[in-house]
């Protein structure tokens, strides 16, 4: 068995990882209060349309940055993120307006357990105790602060979510590494676009919902943070294993807890700090143990 030791500039790419993921989260959590502010009778696919016509015209503008010499490059990937992404974007819009800001993502930050089992079955990363640590404990954390919650709609499609947001992380690996970010964020919704279009047509004329003002600003608000949250989360799992920072993902639990908090008048109660704790305190001992030789189980 081979044991490998971290370097400092493997500790440093750790390290910007780990705050990529806890900034991005915050970007994300940012977005979900934006989509929630919406109301649950806002038409999914107007919102889901106009959000994508947004982050592809942002996208535009970076157009340096493509790869113009073999765009189609990994062309099977970025089609499959491209479903993830439609998938995740239904399930997530779903669950928010169905289920509390904190719910939601008590159950949405599944997904880094998800990414550790699937960076496992598609990488063969191998699990350091540490690892392991942070995210049982995030796990068991995650089940603290949901304690019994009814299998609802609103949750099945929070955990529809959070498969379509594991499965999207860890196929960035797949992709051709010459590619840029911006360039895997442009085809990921570029080739989504036409199922998008068609669902927002068929909505449009079958349900006749109109144009719908809440869908178009929240569109236009959480496109630019679902945007930079995207970028973060695709520098991070780039320059490192997926299995050494999935436990700062859980730290968007915290940013959604304070939002729902501050914004919602959502009191957090025993349960929530007791969760919280438990998945705060796993990534700051990964943190400190990122230059340790590190035990293989």
């Amino acid at each position: 068995m081979v044991i490998r030791l971290h370097t400092t500039a493997g500790g440093q790419q750790l390290k910007t990882a780990i705050l990529l993921l806890v900034a991005g989260n915050f970007m994300a959590i940012i977005a979900d209060m934006i989509v929630k502010l919406m109301g649950s009778d806002a038409p999914i696919f107007q919102h889901i349309f106009v959000r994508t016509l947004i982050i592809l015209t942002l996208l535009s503008t970076l157009y340096r940055h493509f790869d113009w010499q073999t765009p189609l490059a990994g062309l099977r990937f970025h089609l499959l993120r491209a479903l993830f992404n439609l998938i995740g974007m239904i399930a997530v819009i779903s669950a928010l307006t169905l289920l509390p800001l904190a719910t939601a993502n008590a159950v949405f930050y599944l997904a880094p357990i998800l990414v550790m089992l699937l960076a496992v079955v598609m990488f063969k990363e191998r699990l350091t105790r540490w690892s392991a640590l942070a995210v049982i404990c995030g796990f068991a954390g995650v089940i603290v602060i949901l304690r019994p919650v009814e299998l609802g709609w609103g949750a099945l499609a929070a955990l529809a979510g959070a498969w379509a947001l594991a499965f999207n992380a860890v196929l960035v690996r797949k992709l051709p590494s010459h590619q840029s970010t911006v360039h895997k964020l442009m085809m990921s919704n570029l080739l989504a676009l036409p199922v998008i279009t068609a669902c927002f047509i068929w909505e449009f004329k079958t349900l006749k919902t109109g144009w719908h003002s809440e869908a178009v600003y929240a569109a236009i608000g959480s496109s630019i943070f679902v945007m930079a949250y995207s970028i973060s989360v695709l520098k991070a799992y780039k320059t490192v294993d997926a299995i050494q920072v999935t436990s700062a993902e859980y730290t968007g639990l915290i940013w959604a807890v304070l939002i729902g908090w501050i914004w919602f008048l959502e009191t957090p109660d025993i349960w929530f700090l007791a969760g919280s704790t438990m998945i705060v305190v796993p990534l700051i001992l990964l943190s400190i143990q990122q230059n340790r030789r590190p035990q293989v189980i």
